[in-house]
């Protein structure tokens, strides 16, 4: 039962998944006044959807039915570097393209930024060593998180804080019971993810 429960929470909450539930708490969970481009966040958030997770996924899946990839888990490290450095690709392609979009407001094109330089990270340290990809991401959600409500005043992201810290522990909890890595591995993800994020808001706008 719990090997079973570990693999939904793994599959669910996939590193990418983690770029859209950051831009849903920007886009819908911070106060409006945080940014410029209000009546097109519906637009945005699909936008950020399709580009971070939807077409990648897409990519994923012509690499494993191509068998440039043996499974869609990346179970050997060395099956993680193509994928990995094609997706970090579509990121900064994306990036730029919002970055030459006016509509876009301009916190969230360096949010974009920030999360594709934790992947280009990833991409490089998987030519050595297999860390987790998935305690970046939850890692990385929980910096913004955490660094958003010492930029917010007068409205509480107590809740969002607290789901994100739960978040963490139910996914370290499930890479390590499912043995798809060392603690080290996932504590140094968790921790790199953070520190990136975390300052990447807390030193600039704070």
């Amino acid at each position: 039962m719990y090997k079973k429960v570990s693999e939904i929470i793994s599959a669910v909450f996939q590193p990418l998944l983690m770029p859209t539930l950051i831009f849903a708490f920007l886009l819908f969970g911070m106060p409006e006044s945080e940014f410029s481009s209000g009546p097109n966040r519906p637009l945005i958030f699909f936008v950020i959807f399709a580009n971070t997770f939807a077409i990648p996924l897409a990519i994923l899946m012509i690499m494993k039915l191509t068998g440039t990839i043996s499974s869609l888990k990346m179970d050997d490290r060395k099956d993680r570097v193509m994928p990995f450095s094609v997706i970090s690709l579509l990121y900064l392609i994306s990036g730029y393209a919002f970055f030459t979009n006016d509509w876009m407001d301009y916190k969230l094109v360096y949010t974009l930024l920030v999360i594709t330089i934790c992947l280009i990270l990833l991409t490089g340290i998987s030519f050595f060593w297999k860390i987790s990809a998935h305690m970046i991401g939850v890692g990385g959600m929980l910096g913004f998180v955490l660094a958003s409500t010492q930029m917010v005043t007068g409205y509480s992201l107590l809740n969002y804080a607290i789901g994100a810290v739960l978040l963490a522990g139910l996914v370290g909890s499930s890479r390590l019971y499912l043995n798809t890595h060392t603690p080290l591995q996932v504590w140094f993800g968790f921790i790199l993810g953070f520190v990136i994020c975390f300052l990447s808001y807390f030193l600039v706008w704070v």
